[in-house]
C-alpha cells in the first residue's frame, strides 16, 4: 500500500520537528489525498511514482479550481513526505525535485479599526457565562496577539494578574509571556468569577476556557462564536479569529511600537514574518491621506 510509511512519516514530524496537531493533519489530509490519486492511477508503489505522475496531479487540481496557495501548501506536504523517504532510503528518485515552488502574490493580512473591533468585543451577552468567556477570549486574543492555538491551551496558572501577562507555548512548543492590558484582565476576573464555574463540570479541569460541556475549548469553537458575533454586528466585514492577532500587530505598529517588540510578542521566529505588518500599516496610512488630505 502507499499508505505504509505515511503514519512513520507523521510520527517523526511530531518527534523531531514538534509539529503541532493542527499541522500534522493538513500534512496526513494532503498526502492521502495525492495517494489516493496515485492509486486510483493503478500506482500501489512509491517508487513507480515519477514527475509525470505529480504533473498528472497538479493538472487534476487545477481542474477541480483549486486556489494557488492550496495547492503550494499540498506540494510542501508532498515534497518534505518524499525527501523523509529518500533520506530513509525507501525511494531512490525524488519525483518532486523538478516541480517549480509556485509564487504567490503577498496576502496582506485582514485587520479591524478600532471602531469594528470595539463592536466585536461589545457583543456578548454578559449575563449568561458563554458571554463571559466569549467576551474574555476576544479581549484575550486582541490584547495579546496570541494564536487562538495558543489560547485555548492556556490553563487557570497560565495568567499572572500581578504582572499582567500570560505564559503561552508556542509553535515548537517554545514558552513565551504575552502582555494583557487592563481590558482583558477584567474580562478574565469576571468570567473566573462568574462564568468559569457555571461550565465546569470537574472541579479539577485545569483548562482556562471551557465549552458547555466542562471541556476544554477548541479552535473550531471559538471560529464558530466569532463568526456568529460577526454577524450579530453588522458593519464589520467577514473575518476569523486570526484576525484579531493581526490587529494587535497593525494596532501595535501604528501607535509606534518597534517591529522587533511586535515579533517577539507574536512568537515569530523570523522578522521578515512580521513584517508584512509594516504593509498593512502603510496601505492604511495612504488611505488616511488619501481621504483627508483636499490634494491627495
Amino acid at each position: 500500500m502507499l499508505e505504509h510509511f505515511l503514519d512513520q512519516f507523521l510520527r517523526y514530524l511530531q518527534a523531531e520537528h514538534n509539529a503541532s496537531e493542527h499541522t500534522i493533519n493538513h500534512y496526513s489530509r494532503d498526502i492521502r489525498q495525492f495517494l489516493d490519486f496515485m492509486e486510483q492511477q493503478g500506482i500501489r508503489d512509491y517508487a513507480d511514482v515519477n514527475y509525470m505522475h505529480v504533473r498528472s496531479y497538479l493538472a487534476e487540481l487545477h481542474v477541480q479550481e483549486y486556489a494557488r496557495r492550496s495547492i503550494a501548501r499540498k506540494l510542501s506536504a508532498l515534497r518534505s513526505f518524499y525527501l523523509y523517504m529518500l533520506r530513509e532510503g525507501t525511494i531512490s528518485v525524488n519525483p518532486f525535485a523538478q516541480v517549480q515552488t509556485l509564487k504567490l502574490d503577498k496576502k496582506l493580512p485582514k485587520f479591524l479599526y478600532p471602531e469594528e473591533i470595539e463592536a466585536l468585543l461589545e457583543a456578548p451577552d454578559l449575563s449568561t457565562p458563554e458571554g463571559l468567556r466569549d467576551r474574555a477570549v476576544m479581549e484575550t486574543l486582541y490584547a495579546s496577539g496570541m494564536r487562538v492555538s495558543e489560547l485555548v491551551g492556556l490553563n487557570t496558572d497560565s495568567i499572572d494578574y500581578a504582572n499582567g501577562v500570560a505564559l503561552v507555548f508556542g509553535k515548537g512548543s517554545k514558552e513565551r509571556y504575552v502582555p494583557l492590558g487592563e481590558y482583558a484582565l477584567k474580562s478574565l476576573k469576571d468570567y473566573l468569577e462568574r462564568g468559569r464555574p457555571l461550565l465546569a463540570a470537574n472541579p479539577g479541569e485545569r483548562a482556562l476556557f471551557l465549552n458547555t460541556r466542562g471541556g476544554r475549548l477548541n479552535d473550531r469553537s471559538v471560529r464558530r462564536f466569532i463568526d456568529q458575533y460577526v454577524l450579530k454586528t453588522a458593519q464589520l466585514r467577514k473575518t476569523s479569529p486570526h484576525v484579531l492577532r493581526h490587529t494587535f500587530a497593525t494596532h501595535m505598529l501604528e501607535a509606534g511600537a518597534d517591529l522587533r517588540t511586535v515579533q517577539e510578542f507574536l512568537g515569530h521566529a523570523n522578522i521578515s514574518t512580521t513584517q508584512i505588518y509594516t504593509h498593512v500599516t502603510r496601505d492604511h496610512l495612504q488611505s488616511v491621506y488619501n481621504r483627508a488630505h483636499p490634494r491627495a
